[in-house]
């Protein structure tokens, strides 16, 4: 038997070929030091688990739940959004409930677009956002994220070609990779191209809770007219350390909505109650667990940036996700820093060029182990002697 063709097309899974170099490594006895995943290393908070295990007892939760959730857990991302963001949300038409947000990134585009449509994608970007491309049967171009201009698109290089056939782009702020973040005027610029240009917008918002220095990050549907043309895409994964549980929802635009719903009633019979009860109880109760798992990122990052500024390795501070951005020195591509620091210091970092053309020159360091590990990690670097003090 052969693959099909749209399965021989998907893109190599970047971060699975990471893990492999990682775990051979560590399979040799190394003390590795792991900086280049998103896994979130903190537990779920006790009062969500005792949600689900009280969910769990119930033998009404054990039969399959309705094809589009319950009720309780899209009442309860309207509550949070209206509680974090002052938006105003129909539970009933405005909240589809996803598998987590990666189903909802590689659906989407089978949702609005047709074979060969054009979707537009940032560079760097989520590696798994192309995923969707592929199984979709579509074209994509991507738009940089730059330094200079804080890694926000400039939506006035797109050219004119592509702005004017492309029906769907995706943004993501606080930003995977780059850590960096989005202001309400840019997302009042990204309401007023997307609607010259009649394109959808998808806003992943993944790392929504984490921003610093006092600085919330803001919601897409916070912009007067982001409804119309768009839809936000929230998980439980970060901000809850929910990742392995695999729940999260998209919100916004009704169409774009029930297209999302559509599908999966093909795809899915939605998921276990329990776990849409717990992920409820973690969008509505006390909040707490959030303003410390924030506190906690903050720490390291400033320990991280002060340790690798002690050794001459200058970056930009995200302000937030829980990754840093920093470039590589002089003489090395991304992958070959990355491969040099994971053979000589034994500290596994991303390479930037994994996530687009335009990473090239960086590497990516998730902020994901203890503050006395992070400093070991840099400090191993220094001994490399690759920065100047």
């Amino acid at each position: 038997m052969e693959y099909s063709e749209r399965l021989k097309r998907l893109p190599v899974q970047f971060f699975a070929t990471l893990v492999n170099k990682v775990n051979k490594a560590i399979d040799e006895g190394r003390d590795i030091i792991n900086l280049g995943q998103g896994n979130p290393d903190q537990p779920t908070p006790e009062h969500i688990i005792k949600a689900l295990q009280t969910a769990a007892e119930d033998p009404k939760n054990h039969k399959y739940s309705p094809f589009r959730g319950i009720n309780e857990l899209k009442e309860a991302a309207a509550a949070f959004y209206l509680r974090e963001y002052g938006v105003e949300i129909d539970p009933q038409s405005e909240v589809a409930i996803l598998f987590g947000t990666k189903a909802g990134l590689a659906e989407l585009p089978m949702c609005l677009l047709n074979k060969g449509d054009l979707m537009l994608l940032p560079d760097p970007g989520y590696p798994d956002y192309l995923s969707g491309t592929v199984l979709a049967d579509v074209r994509y171009e991507t738009f940089p994220l730059k330094a200079e201009n804080e890694f926000l698109p400039d939506f006035s290089v797109i050219p004119k070609e592509q702005r004017e056939t492309a029906r769907l782009m995706y943004l993501n702020y606080p930003n995977n990779p780059t850590g960096a973040t989005a202001d309400r005027a840019f997302f009042e610029k990204t309401v007023a191209f997307a609607k010259e240009n009649r394109i959808t917008i998808l806003h992943d918002f993944a790392y929504g809770a984490i921003g610093f220095e006092g600085k919330k990050p803001i919601s897409f549907l916070e912009i007067e007219g982001a409804k119309e043309i768009g839809v936000e895409m929230y998980t439980l994964s970060k901000t809850y350390n929910m990742a392995g549980w695999r729940v999260g929802f998209a919100i916004g635009n009704p169409v774009i909505i029930e297209a999302i719903n559509l599908i999966q009633d093909h795809l899915y019979c939605s998921l276990f109650p329990g776990i849409q009860k717990a992920a409820a109880a973690a969008l509505t109760e006390d909040q707490t667990c959030v303003d410390e798992l924030v506190t906690r990122y903050e720490r390291r990052r400033n320990t991280f940036i002060k340790a690798c500024r002690q050794i001459g390795w200058d970056l930009c501070a995200p302000a937030g996700s829980f990754f840093a951005w920093l470039p590589v020195p002089e003489h090395f591509t991304s992958e070959e820093f990355a491969d040099y620091l994971l053979e000589k210091a034994d500290v596994a970092v991303a390479a930037g060029n994994g996530f687009g053309e335009f990473g090239e020159g960086y590497v990516r360091v998730g902020l994901l182990v203890d503050e006395d590990r992070l400093v070991e990690a840099v400090e191993r670097i220094g001994q490399l002697g690759l920065f100047q003090s």
